[in-house]
């Protein structure tokens, strides 16, 4: 079995941002207390007649684009989301019909704000193993749909948008570009990130959520990296969830990653669950500040206190 690789990556968020100062308008809260707290100062959120497979379907048109390729080159979609409001279709046959893609599997992931990594675990196996040929990875949330914007505990922290991954076969004989996955979870403590109710609303016990992620993600980190034959120290760049702030940086500071640039979308994009790590790996993508090679670690986190990471070679 040849290894896998990102061919290209892509993103998008909707036109509308939302300030602190708008939010401050909304709710008892205020730019200061909001940046001292999560360390987000803006995040775009999708308007009413923007669905989510929409966002997904624009950030995998910019991954195809980007990759040289067309939709009928794939036969794999994955959309990573916890934010879809219809049971079926799903929003991966929807981004698929959106992009015209023939005849290809698709399927919806559920781990919220860990669905991307997990989802690209899962296209690295489809095709390591021959029962893909190219998949188009989505991460894409419209955590706006699910919040109740009057408590200001939650709606600071979210925002909409999308990334995406093209992940096709290594050439034969060279390095494989997506790494072993470490992955896991603890379901008895799922209660701590939930999505629930009619209509759905965003819930979580911040401080039990940053508990973990402090002090037990790091030692996952770095494993991910022993998977990947690598040490922390040669990480050219390291892309968490982008939860907010006060997770990011002591959680990147304990995996020992000294040398990477490590990814701080969140403070202008929020919280966007299963989109916040393809969303921030394309930006720096995009921006240049990683090159065609560097190994980067990717590390999701979240709801169901899942987590999912691997180190990737930056297309």
């Amino acid at each position: 079995m040849n290894g896998s690789r990102i061919a290209a990556v892509g993103h998008y968020q909707p036109a509308k941002v939302l300030t602190n100062e708008d939010l401050a308008g909304l709710v008892d809260t205020s730019d200061e207390w909001i940046t001292s707290r999560v360390g987000i100062r803006t995040r775009h959120i999708a308007g009413p007649d923007e669905p989510v497979d929409e966002l997904a379907a624009h950030a995998a048109a910019k991954a195809l684009a980007a990759a040289g390729l067309t939709a009928r080159d794939i036969d794999l979609v994955l959309v990573a989301t916890s934010t879809a409001i219809d049971r079926s279709p799903n929003v991966a046959a929807r981004v698929a019909a959106r992009l015209g893609v023939p005849s290809p599997a698709a399927m919806d992931v559920n781990v919220v704000c860990a669905g991307f990594t997990h989802a690209l675990a899962t296209a690295d196996h489809a095709v390591r193993a021959g029962a893909a040929t190219r998949a188009l990875v989505i991460g894409a949330d419209k955590m706006s749909e699910v919040t109740d914007w009057s408590d200001r505990t939650t709606c600071v922290l979210v925002g909409d948008g999308a990334g995406a991954a093209v992940v096709e076969a290594a050439a034969p004989g060279a390095e494989s570009g997506i790494g072993p996955v470490l992955w896991g979870s603890v379901p008895e403590m799922g209660h701590a990130v939930r999505i629930e109710g009619t209509p759905p609303r965003f819930a979580q016990e911040g401080q039990s959520v940053y508990r973990w992620a402090t002090t037990r993600l790091p030692a996952f980190a770095r494993q991910a990296c022993e998977r990947a034959g690598l040490s922390p120290e040669e990480l050219a760049a390291v892309v968490l969830h982008q939860a907010n702030l006060r997770i990011i940086e002591p959680l990147a500071a304990k995996i020992g990653a000294v040398n990477a640039v490590v990814a701080r979308d969140v403070v202008d994009s929020g919280n966007t669950s299963a989109a916040s790590i393809p969303l921030a790996f394309s930006k720096l993508v995009e921006r240049g500040e990683i090159s065609t090679g560097d190994p980067v670690l990717l590390f999701g986190f979240g709801g169901n206190l899942s987590y999912a990471g691997q180190v990737v070679r930056c297309p």
